[in-house]
């Protein structure tokens, strides 16, 4: 079953620790099998605390999504994510 991780961007701290990031995120998605459904495009809060920004991200299914999010790349990469800005990250099955 699809799932979809979705990163929520709720304060920038460090514009190159970012760009780090990006750059070894993108690196770190080679292998898996995922598709790029929003990054970052406008949106708009209906409730809740307000955001920076959004990536949708989708998988063929969970187990899928938390091997990218764990592997080896990823991890790497992500300690840039942690250091440049606040984010909120999770995995939701589809139905």
């Amino acid at each position: 079953m699809t799932a979809y991780m979705v990163f929520t961007r709720e304060r920038m701290h460090d514009a190159a620790e970012y760009e780090a990031y990006r750059v070894k995120g993108r690196a770190a998605a080679h292998g898996h099998a995922l598709t790029p459904l929003a990054l970052y495009g406008r949106h708009e809060v209906l409730e809740g605390a307000d955001t920076q920004g959004v990536v949708i991200i989708s998988f063929p299914t969970f187990a899928e999504a938390k091997a990218y999010y764990d592997s080896p790349e990823y991890r790497a990469a992500r300690e840039h994510r942690f250091k440049a800005a606040d984010y909120r990250v999770v995995i939701v099955e589809g139905v």
